[in-house]
């Protein structure tokens, strides 16, 4: 058996604008993902959840 076949897809998140002037909902999504100031960059797991937070901040932050 191979070792990879437990390892999970991770996506690495950097907050690169403030939350300051747009919607206060963006603001707790990057809160509950884990983000805390510019440039903070964590990892989380490649999950649809995951996605559709990153998508209703995709102009606060960066995906690689």
């Amino acid at each position: 058996m191979s070792g990879d076949r437990g390892a999970k897809k991770t996506l690495k998140v950097t907050l690169v604008k403030s939350t300051i002037g747009f919607n206060e909902k963006q603001a707790l999504v990057v809160r509950s993902m884990g983000l805390r100031r510019i440039r903070h960059t964590i990892e989380v797991p490649d999950t649809p959840e995951m996605r559709g937070m990153i998508f209703k901040v995709r102009h606060l932050v960066t995906v690689e």
